[in-house]
């Protein structure tokens, strides 16, 4: 490409890659100008891997946008933005025309984006997607599929069975690691990566992290991992950058960051993630809600939610104060910081942590369950065969959920925990009634829900009464809410329809009662907005509200704070224990974050089950589940949690094969088998009953390894089929991927 645009250098270090100078992006709006980079001045560091963290609408993805002057109209990029190529004169990327930046963004610099199913053409194989890449930059095409075939080996996956596949053919951690490929398949000498796990299991997230780690290495490149889960980038990254209200308020080395941070917005957000092994009531949730890009507050843009703000932050923006020669802060109070946000969780670890904040009533297993899964199988035909399959041929069948049984008890929290498609959701929807069984029965109070609704047999419990005690609360509140309807109508609906006796009057004051409650103040306010003008965790706080206006006695949270920034998940989960106790209802809350699941379980003395292709592998008390996990499944989703420890060591995967084999043809015997680090010969062929070894009827797991005799002991170790052992993930990948939850 031609280099011909050049700015005289800036540079303070050799090192530096890219430098952005007093860089904004503006968007005209009817309300205002709204800045969502604020003159943004930052340094990427040659062959560092910079983890960029913040809430949503921090302004990260802006900041990826910027690097390549990628900013999409209307919005407006300005300030410079300069690049420096290991060999050569430093280059202007604002001041490229359009065919030198098209070849700079797959050359110099580029980029991988959340939606890795979005990047590909889903007419076309992959091996396509790497071949046009190669001819329109003027590539050798035959060298170039032979590197891509190494990239994707790198990636532990095979690489004919991928160039082979069609997008739709590969699971979702297979198509994000396949686009990390194309990506790299012109050798660039800057990755930028936008959240290119937020739609992943852990297990694939932190097996992801840990091949980026190994490809930096390899390639020498510098990587930008945009993330807004701190955990997960800590591990992986050299340095961090802290963003909030469009601007870096902290920059450092990450150990120094996790440790000794100095913006108290930085040690609040610590604070605030759930995380597996702190004491769960030393996570806080931050005060208040990040600014509007229209209305940035003036001075400092934290001090609205900062306890240390003072007249200085309220009128004097504060510039960069160095901690130490890497480590600077946006803060004039930054040596206050410790003291007035002392840092929680596993850095002050308490030993005998207190009791849960909340006085939430455990579930009494004398008494008669809520609900009661006896045996449920839910199978599906696969929708995905074609008309050729259907004519001529036997449709495969996804056996969702298969043979579990699960008690679920008055005022309990249960939450289910598994990779996706494991069935998680399946589950929990049969279990409210909203998804018949195949097999199997469902009991509410003893009244068999799907004989209650064909008026089968005698029926003691209405169908219509069922359906008001067993509710849900959506992943996405917001496509569950009309968007035409303000959020007094939307809660008003429901009650008019179970609750007929209520007048209006009635019907308004107890909705703006729960507004009240669940903190959206004024609610009269609140009850005329419309769904977009509620962020969302507003959006989530009604889904919640309308749930519980039913007064139910089981609410299922489907993913219910997935969605939600990190700092907000622990107030949305700690709003859900304190309704619990004013309503006397019991959840069932699936997740597949174990944070969040020993979280909302710890505190309401609840218990976790983990799903693996369509059974419950293992099931008991949340301290036994995290902390003496018996299944090796559950062990791996452990070690997969990132918990802010950055110095893990060369510690192994505790897993055989990264990929979750197909649904629709799930392994014979154990179905963990195939990606077992403990796996023996027995287990491919026999199916473990849930047991425990110490005679504990209420911790137990589905694990050979569980029976003190049993042929497992003397039966022939297993290894992958390319000889892998434990801690190697397994290159021969299934070329078709599982299906979502």
């Amino acid at each position: 490409m031609s280099k011909n645009v050049r700015l005289e250098s800036t540079r303070t270090s050799d090192d530096v890659i890219f430098e952005l100078r007093d860089v904004s992006v503006t968007f005209d709006m009817d309300r205002g100008t709204s800045r969502v980079l604020d003159n943004v001045e930052f340094d990427v560091e040659r062959g560092e891997i910079l983890g960029v963290v913040g809430e949503s609408g921090s302004g990260k993805s802006m900041f990826a946008s910027a690097m390549l002057d990628a900013v999409v109209d209307p919005g407006v990029l300005s300030g410079d933005v300069v690049y420096h190529p290991e060999n050569g004169e430093p280059i202007d990327v604002l001041g490229l025309s359009d065919e030198e930046l098209r070849q700079f963004r797959w050359e110099e610099v580029s980029m991988v984006f959340q939606g890795a199913m979005n990047s590909f053409n889903p007419t076309k194989k992959i091996r396509n997607h790497f071949v046009e890449t190669l001819k329109a930059h003027g590539y050798d095409v035959e060298e170039g599929i032979e590197h891509a075939r190494d990239l994707i080996a790198d990636l532990f996956m095979e690489p004919d069975n991928v160039m082979d596949s069609y997008p739709h053919e590969l699971s979702g951690g297979m198509k994000q690691r396949a686009l990390i490929a194309l990506s790299m398949v012109l050798d660039p000498e800057v990755l930028v990566m936008d959240e290119p796990t937020a739609a992943l299991d852990l297990l694939m997230q932190r097996s992801i992290i840990r091949l980026m780690e190994k490809i930096q290495r390899k390639y020498d490149i510098t990587i930008v991992f945009i993330t807004h889960d701190l955990p997960l980038v800590a591990e992986l990254a050299d340095r961090l950058a802290v963003m909030y209200a469009f601007e870096f308020v902290e920059s450092g080395p990450t150990q120094e960051i996790l440790t000794n941070p100095a913006h108290p917005y930085t040690r609040s957000l610590l604070n605030a993630t759930p995380n597996i092994k702190a004491p769960v009531d030393e996570m806080k949730p931050i005060e208040g809600s990040a600014p509007d890009p229209v209305n940035v507050p003036e001075g400092c843009s934290y001090h609205p939610r900062c306890p240390m703000a003072d007249e200085t932050c309220v009128s004097v923006d504060p510039g960069y104060y160095g901690i130490d020669a890497d480590h600077r802060a946006k803060c004039h109070h930054w040596e206050q910081s410790a003291e007035a946000v002392p840092l929680q969780g596993i850095r002050e670890r308490i030993e005998d942590a207190d009791e849960s904040t909340y006085d939430v009533i455990a579930a009494d297993e004398d008494s008669t369950p809520v609900v009661t899964l006896d045996d449920v199988e839910v199978h599906f035909e696969d929708a995905d065969g074609g008309i050729i399959a259907d004519l001529f041929g036997d449709p495969d069948i996804v056996r969702a959920v298969d043979g579990i049984s699960l008690d679920i008890y008055e005022n309990e929290v249960v939450a289910l925990v598994g990779e996706s498609g494991c069935g998680k959701t399946t589950l929990g929807k049969t279990a409210i009634g909203l998804q018949r069984p195949t097999g199997g029965s469902v009991k509410y109070r003893g009244q068999d829900v799907w004989d209650a609704k064909d008026r089968r047999g005698d029926v003691d419990v209405p169908h219509g009464e069922i359906r008001k005690a067993l509710q849900i609360i959506h992943q996405d509140p917001g496509s569950a809410l009309n968007p035409n309807r303000t959020i007094m109508h939307s809660l008003t609906m429901p009650l008019k329809q179970w609750n007929p006796d209520l007048d209006m009057a009635d019907r308004q004051a107890r909705i703006l009662g729960m507004l009240e409650r669940v903190g959206m103040s004024p609610p009269e306010d609140y009850a005329q907005r419309y769904p977009h003008q509620l962020s969302g965790g507003e959006k989530q706080r009604v889904a919640l509200i309308r749930a519980l206006l039913m007064e139910p006695d089981l609410i299922l949270g489907d993913e219910a704070i997935s969605a939600l920034d990190v700092s907000l998940r622990v107030e949305m989960m700690d709003l859900m224990l304190e309704l619990q106790e004013i309503f006397d209802t019991a959840f069932l809350f699936i997740s597949h974050d174990f944070s969040n699941a020993r979280y909302i379980t710890e505190k309401a003395g609840g218990r976790i089950g983990v799903m693996y292709l369509g059974e419950i592998v293992e099931m008991g008390p949340v301290d036994q589940i995290v902390n003496d996990p018996k299944h090796p499944y559950t062990k791996s989703l452990v070690w997969a949690t990132p918990d802010l420890e950055t110095d893990k060591g060369d510690e192994e995967m505790p897993i055989r094969d990264i990929d979750i084999p197909n649904p629709k043809n799930p392994p014979s015997g154990c179905r963990f088998h195939t990606r077992c680090p403990e796996a023996r010969e027995v287990c491919s062929r026999e199916t473990p009953e849930p047991t425990s070894s110490d005679g504990d009827e209420i911790h137990q797991a589905a694990c050979f390894r569980e029976y003190d005799n049993h042929e497992y002991w003397s039966s022939p170790a297993i290894t992958g089929d390319d000889g892998s052992t434990a801690g190697e993930a397994g290159a021969g990948a299934h070329a078709t991927g599982q299906s979502d939850d």
